[in-house]
């Protein structure tokens, strides 16, 4: 029985990871085009690199899981679009495009944090991409806030 609650809890975190990937990637390509500064550019397109890496490594364990993963919520990704269509409208300066970002890397970092203690049985490896990836987000964070 301990055996198939640690492969759910697995299982289950891997999912949370991937479409958190997913959704940070579509994010960084939401706004891509509209990146002014060189530095701003090369810092998102870094963090989508690292973040296709985590895709494909979680990719790998759910296929190795026979799991096909989980999409972003539609209703977060939508909401996500809606958001960040509105306000580069409104303003596509590079200071509103790492506003849109650090938002999504606080949320993305904070669910990150809740489903890792919520599959506390989760296997070491996967709390250990999950780690990996609120790194990501939180040097994206860093890394961007002199362009506020």
């Amino acid at each position: 029985m301990e055996t198939a609650v640690i492969n759910s809890d697995t299982i289950k975190l891997l999912r949370e990871c991937n479409a958190g990937v997913k959704m940070g990637i579509s994010s960084i390509d939401e706004v891509l085009d509209n990146v002014h500064d060189d530095e701003f550019r090369s810092i998102l397109l870094d963090c989508k690199e690292k973040h296709e890496i985590l895709g494909q490594e979680t990719r790998d364990l759910l296929n190795d899981y026979e799991d096909s993963g989980k999409e972003p919520n539609v209703m977060a990704k939508g909401m996500s679009w809606l958001k960040t269509n509105f306000k580069l409208t409104v303003d596509s300066s590079d200071a509103t495009i790492a506003d849109l970002i650090t938002d999504g890397c606080n949320m993305g970092v904070k669910s990150l944090r809740r489903y890792l203690n919520e599959y506390e049985a989760a296997e070491e490896r996967v709390k250990n991409i999950t780690t990996r990836l609120i790194t990501i987000e939180e040097k994206a964070i860093e890394d961007i806030k002199k362009f506020l």
